[in-house]
């Protein structure tokens, strides 16, 4: 397992990350995935045996019960993963169980610390944008976790390009604790971010953390285009995120004999084209069985040839949008020599 070091600090975190948005499967996520504590742990020890050192939850996920079951898990084991978890979701109907105030934030914190029975989080991310708390109000209760010992690290999660940007110049003009990371959406049959959120990141020094690598499981291959989906899927009952359907399938019947040539899953062709972006840090994988997690590992030892990576960029690209068109136009011939 390779490691990449987390936005501009000396943490080292795997290519990899476990998530574990299956783990409960209480009301709304009972669609994601309902394993308990036996499954919980088993999949735990063996990304731990993989080289994995990296889990992601959120205190949402299960409404609690995600980050309660991980805790379990990692009982003897927790000095050797980075562990990560988000504050934001609502965790209930009173209206401040919701969002990124002072007080959610703080309640929040020391919620998820219990459960997860642990007296520090390595990555703390805020898992979206509040309109309704200013983001000095955030920024500032987030430092002053960091400061308190209680988080090492801060994050954000599903922010757009300007979000992202005021909030790494409010913690610069104020002295405060930087986002590190970024998590979001990014697919091979999905690649809006690299608009404007992969400028940014490579400017700023962050690391991306990619969720659904495989569009909710539409890249696994198991899909057709005729409507067939497999026994239990869980985009069959929970079509997220969105994917322009029709392009999807063009990469996915690209990605079949890149998949019969290596001999692997059309999901670790997919996986394995994340890996060889270098703006990526870590991949987020998770499983509702073990043969799935074992697949999901095996993605770290493909060798994507230049030729392949070419026509997988190819027949996924983003297509042509304004401003990009414009700054690639006139960037043509800016330095001397170069073709106008």
């Amino acid at each position: 397992m390779q490691h990449n070091t987390l936005g501009k600090t000396g943490l080292f975190v795997s290519k990899l990350c476990l998530g574990t948005m299956t783990f409960g499967g209480k009301g709304f996520w009972e669609v994601i995935g309902q394993q308990g504590q036996e499954m919980a742990t088993r999949l735990v020890d063996r990304c731990l045996d993989g080289g994995i050192n990296f889990i992601d939850t959120a205190n949402v996920y299960s409404f609690g019960e995600s980050e309660r079951l991980l805790g379990e898990a990692l009982k003897g084991k927790r000095d050797r993963v980075v562990l990560a978890t988000k504050v934001r979701g609502r965790m209930a109907d009173e209206p401040n169980e919701v969002g990124l105030s002072r007080k959610h934030i703080f309640d929040q914190v020391h919620k998820s610390l219990k459960r997860m029975q642990t007296d520090y989080i390595d990555l703390y991310q805020i898992h979206g944008y509040d309109a309704l708390t200013p983001l000095e109000e955030t920024l500032g209760a987030l430092d002053d976790l960091v400061r308190q010992g209680k988080v090492r690290y801060i994050g954000a999660s599903n922010l757009a390009a300007w979000q992202l940007m005021k909030s790494l110049g409010i913690s610069e003009r104020r002295g405060l604790n930087r986002f590190q990371s970024l998590q979001a959406y990014y697919s091979i049959a999905g690649r809006d971010l690299e608009r404007e959120l992969v400028p940014l990141i490579l400017d700023q020094g962050l690391a991306l953390m990619v969720w659904s690598p495989l569009a909710g499981g539409l890249l696994s291959g198991k899909f057709t285009r005729e409507g067939d989906a497999p026994e239990g899927a869980r985009r069959a009952a929970f079509d997220f995120p969105p994917v322009d359907k029709a392009h999807a399938f063009d990469v996915i019947d690209a990605m079949r004999p890149m998949a019969k040539e290596h001999g692997v899953s059309v999901a670790n062709i997919a996986l394995a084209w994340l890996l060889h972006q270098n703006w990526v840090t870590s991949v987020l994988i998770g499983a509702k069985t073990m043969d799935q997690l074992e697949d999901n590992l095996n993605a770290v030892n493909i060798e994507l040839s230049t030729h392949e990576l070419r026509q997988l960029d190819e027949v996924s690209a983003l297509p042509p949008e304004y401003p990009q068109w414009m700054i690639e136009r006139q960037a043509a011939g800016r330095r001397p020599g170069e073709p106008t």
